[in-house]
């Protein structure tokens, strides 16, 4: 029996180990199981009328927000997760804003190919970078952003079979083992820096701008507007927190219900989903009537 259980052992050693080293270059990384999915499960499953929660409960099982650098931290989420064999990468954070360029194979589509047509019509090259190399074939290309650009989350949109890891997002970190095998930097590519992304091809990562819905007037006038501008001026990890105090003040102050959809709006604008800004509100809305 020891002979068997010694392998999963061995594996999450390893994933600890190059998540630690990882985390000396300023990535914050997560535990993440043979899935690629992370490791340990939410401590809210069981309460699904439970708000949205990113890790503010201070409990560990958020997904991509219980990512760290900080190597105690990192070890007592390992440790909570002792059958982790891979590690996730955090993208969108500070210092490096990682965006990861997942070049797929798994569709019909060339996406290297489909890459390489984008660069030439848009006139841009992929610098020098940090390239991981996926257990199917496909490759992970690391890219680095501006600090005051959020880029989304998308899947072919950019073009068939390439997928855009950016704020909210992980990449599967080398020396991470899967269920399909194992994930590694690609020769030549380990000592390098990610490189800035190019700007015409940042241009494509980002949505189409949004029209600004400003608060009408009768949402609580220019106080009204503040709150909103209060949501908007929202960062990572921050969300949440500015959407629920900006409700509550809005709620307090007897145009809640008024102002609500242009607090959705702006929400949604710095990247929570409606259901995520409607479950907050909701819960802002319950507080102030439980005061009242």
């Amino acid at each position: 029996m020891a002979t068997t259980d010694r392998y999963p052992r061995q594996a999450a050693t390893l994933a600890l180990a190059h998540a630690l080293s990882a985390a000396e270059r300023g990535l914050a990384v997560l535990p993440l199981s043979r899935t690629k999915l992370p490791a340990l499960r939410s401590p809210h499953r069981d309460d699904p009328s439970a708000p949205p929660c990113h890790g503010e409960c201070g409990r560990p099982g958020h997904g991509v927000y219980d990512a760290s650098t900080d190597p105690a931290r990192i070890r007592e989420l390992f440790a909570a997760a002792p059958w982790a064999t891979g590690y996730g990468i955090a993208c969108g954070l500070p210092p490096h804003h990682l965006i990861g360029v997942d070049l797929d194979t798994k569709s019909d589509a060339d996406s290297s190919a489909a890459l390489r047509e984008l660069a030439l019509r848009h006139l841009f090259t992929i610098p020098p970078t940090v390239v991981v190399l996926t257990p199917s074939g496909g490759r992970h290309l690391w890219l680095t952003g501006p600090p005051d650009v959020v880029v989304p989350n998308s899947a072919g949109r950019l073009a068939p079979g390439i997928d855009i890891r950016g704020a909210g997002g992980y990449l599967v970190g080398p020396g991470s083992r899967t269920a399909h095998g194992v994930y590694a930097t690609a020769p030549g590519t380990a000592h390098l820096a990610p490189a800035p992304c190019p700007r015409a091809l940042l241009r494509l990562l980002l949505p189409p701008p949004r029209a600004h819905r400003s608060a009408p007037p009768a949402a609580g006038g220019a106080h009204g507007r503040g709150l909103v501008q209060f949501v908007l001026a929202a960062h990572e990890g921050q969300r949440n927190t500015r959407l629920f105090w900006a409700a509550c003040r809005a709620y307090e102050d007897g145009f809640g219900p008024a102002l609500a959809p242009a607090l959705i709006d702006a929400a949604v604008h710095t990247g929570l989903t409606p259901r995520e800004a409607r479950a907050t509100i909701a819960s802002a809305e319950r507080m102030t009537r439980g005061l009242g």
